[in-house]
């Protein structure tokens, strides 16, 4: 990636195995020239004492973004944060919070100002920055809000699993399944596809993205028989998707949407829910998935996976993930 501008990575919760999948990242870069040059946004006391209880003698050199690209041959480069994390593995803390939401305020600025070419976030823990204040659903919901603290204008991030095998996207992500039915409006369905339409033009090069739409309830309702959602929501706005020039097909039984035979159809499935989306995509690439926001006046991509506090300081975190997440930013950035 020699000439591409360097990437933005948050450090995500310093008390789960974000630091350390960036230490094994930039390990993993020194082997292979493919991978792209990377900053991490983090607190350097903190990184250096997780690269030595991982038996790890890898530099941590403090430095600006511009340094970067000469620093990351021989160092992991780290720019400071004001704010200093504890980070004791799997045992998270509220006081890291302050940390964790700078790291993402300051990657973001980086891509306005135009010295990073793409956003790549750790992952967080929400309850965690709950506890400290946090007012954001999550992630993409604080991206959003910090698009137009940049911009001025209101984006709707759109949350994107993304593997080779198979690109989802769910339309109500993190909302109780109670919840989905009142939330599940026709507007919503019909801006989120054509948001996922514009993006894989734009950004990945699909001149006409063919766009797969689930149903809500089993076997896409059976015509209203176990559920109205697909005759009085779904169905409409794939109607009104395609009249707009979209090439949307549905609603279709989720449970028959994801095997090989009919991924080969399109190039996104959008689901109802949450699980509906994210289960077959972590069943057929767990550890190559990549979530990457949609919407958005600037590329995001992130693991498909969360802090595993459990695992954190145990050298058992696999950085696959964050791999892929990197190729792909720097893949979009470069479009």
């Amino acid at each position: 990636m020699s000439g591409a501008r360097p990437l933005a990575v948050t450090q995500g919760d310093p008390s789960g195995i974000g630091p350390e999948i960036a230490l094994a990242a930039w390990e993993a870069a020194q082997a292979d020239a493919s991978l792209p040059c990377f900053a991490l946004l983090a607190d350097p006391d903190l990184m250096r004492r997780r690269a030595a209880a991982l038996g790890k003698t890898i530099e941590i050199a403090e430095c600006d973004l511009q340094s970067a690209p000469d620093v990351f041959a021989r160092a992991l480069p780290v720019l400071p944060l004001a704010a200093r994390a504890k980070g004791e593995p799997g045992r998270p803390d509220p006081g890291d919070a302050a940390a964790t939401i700078e790291s993402m305020e300051r990657a973001v600025a980086l891509v306005f100002e135009g010295a990073a070419g793409a956003v790549v976030t750790n992952p967080i823990a929400k309850d965690v920055l709950y506890r400290a204040g946090f007012a954001h659903p999550g992630h993409t919901e604080f991206l959003g809000e910090l698009a137009k603290r940049h911009t001025g204008r209101a984006a709707l991030p759109v949350m994107m699993l993304w593997s080779e095998e198979l690109a989802v996207v769910p339309v109500t992500i993190h909302v109780a399944l109670a919840e989905v039915p009142r939330l599940l409006t026709r507007a919503l369905i019909v801006e989120t596809g054509k948001i996922v339409a514009a993006d894989m033009r734009a950004r990945f090069g699909i001149a006409t993205p063919r766009l797969a739409i689930s149903g809500l309830n089993p076997h896409a309702g059976e015509n209203g028989a176990i559920g109205r959602e697909e005759v009085d929501v779904i169905a409409p706005a794939v109607a009104e998707l395609v009249a707009a020039g979209v090439d949307a097909k549905g609603p279709y039984s989720a449970d028959t949407l994801f095997h090989a035979a009919a991924r080969a159809k399109y190039d996104a499935a959008l689901c109802m829910t949450h699980d509906q989306a994210l289960i077959p995509i972590k069943t057929l690439a767990f550890d190559r998935g990549v979530n990457v926001t949609l919407g958005l006046p600037f590329v995001r991509t992130s693991p498909d996976h969360g802090t595993a506090f459990d695992i954190a300081g145990k050298g058992l975190a696999n950085p696959t993930s964050l791999i892929e997440a990197l190729r792909l930013a720097a893949r979009l950035a470069l479009r």
